[in-house]
């Protein structure tokens, strides 16, 4: 799948022909050159196609909710409750009758 980022696609590369001259280029050179334009070309279109997916695929993670997302909010307080708890029998062990003064 060829995108359309650049005015050439890789088959216009390799269909274009050049004119000699007296003095023109050497058509192998040229032949080689673009041959290697090609390549970059298609690797390029294989990255686009690549990065367009793994767009795509994030942006569809990001519109569903996650697990932990779907938690209902009366658990997540519920074990902010359970915490506070704890940390206030800790306070009471460690520190004793000296809190309520």
């Amino acid at each position: 799948m060829e995108n359309k980022i650049s005015q050439f696609t890789s088959q216009d590369i390799l269909d274009k022909e050049f004119k000699t001259g007296l003095r023109g280029y050497q058509p192998e050179e040229v032949d080689k050159f673009l041959d290697d334009i090609i390549k970059d070309y298609q690797a390029f279109n294989k990255e686009i196609s690549r990065l367009q997916q793994e767009n795509q695929r994030l942006k569809q993670d990001m519109s569903s909710p996650k697990p932990e997302q779907r938690r209902p909010l009366a658990t997540q307080g519920q074990t902010n409750y359970d915490i506070l708890k704890r940390l206030s029998n800790l306070e009471k062990h460690v520190f004793g009758s000296r809190l309520s003064d």
